[in-house]
């Protein structure tokens, strides 16, 4: 009979939680603060909306693409937006504020360049994790209270039907700013579809909830002279920002 063996438990390393930290863009001194998340399946989150300084980074990356090209991409394509022919953030500001009018398909692929200049893998968050981000460990309608909800969001009744520059709202729990109201953020659901979280700084208060949804719709374009519409730009869509996530 072999002799029994013992093993004493702390001799296995233990998992490490996730530490924050700081993506520095290729040729620039633009950072991405990421933060944890804690989940079944943990990840970093930006914590902030994308800046206008980190979009232009990557549309400067590359030749823009044609206004009408409408190439269906493969998988691992990297391909930079097309020009706007509209001013892409309004003139309602630049330096810290969120990219804004951007459509899904623009989001997607600053992922997949970020990706490529970083050796990480930087995608959209899921809509489970962007729900576990935005409640921080809290459950119920809201993820802060309600009462609270004026220190952290820009909504109708306070953005003065504009957006902001990001941080110049309260945080939550984890460390992550503007992740209601602002812009809505482009995530995917449990279909693999497109979904904007969050509500906006168009919305009312009561919107400023984890559960808040909505998808891309026509009128989203409606302006936009282009035909067939661009695939890059939501020309009456400034509510239409993202942030990233990033697998450890």
């Amino acid at each position: 009979m072999l002799p029994a063996i013992f093993i004493l438990s702390s001799t296995f390393a233990k998992p490490q939680a996730l530490a924050p930290y700081a993506e520095t863009l290729p040729k620039s001194v633009v950072k991405v603060n990421m933060v944890p998340v804690a989940a079944a399946k943990p990840f970093w989150i930006a914590s902030t909306e994308t800046t206008w300084e980190a979009y232009d980074v990557f549309l400067a990356s590359g030749a823009p693409s044609p206004a009408y090209d409408q190439t269906e991409f493969a998988a691992d394509a990297i391909a930079r937006p097309s020009k706007s022919y509209i001013l892409p953030d309004l003139g309602w500001g630049h330096h810290g504020y969120p990219a804004i009018n951007i459509s899904s398909t623009s989001a997607e692929m600053f992922c997949r360049w970020l990706s490529s200049v970083t050796k990480k893998k930087y995608r959209l968050p899921t809509d489970a994790e962007w729900t576990a981000a935005c409640r921080a460990g809290k459950t119920g309608k809201w993820s802060m209270d309600p009462a609270e909800v004026e220190k952290a969001a820009w909504h109708k009744g306070n953005s003065k039907a504009v957006t902001h520059p990001v941080k110049t709202k309260a945080a939550n729990e984890l460390g992550i700013y503007d992740i209601l109201g602002n812009v809505g953020e482009w995530a995917t659901d449990k279909d693999g579809k497109f979904v904007l979280c969050g509500g906006t700084f168009r919305d009312p208060i009561t919107a400023m909830t984890p559960d808040t949804r909505r998808y891309w719709a026509p009128a989203w374009q409606e302006t936009d002279p282009q035909l067939p519409k661009s695939r890059w730009w939501l020309a009456d869509a400034p509510f239409a920002g993202f942030r990233v996530v990033c697998e450890p």
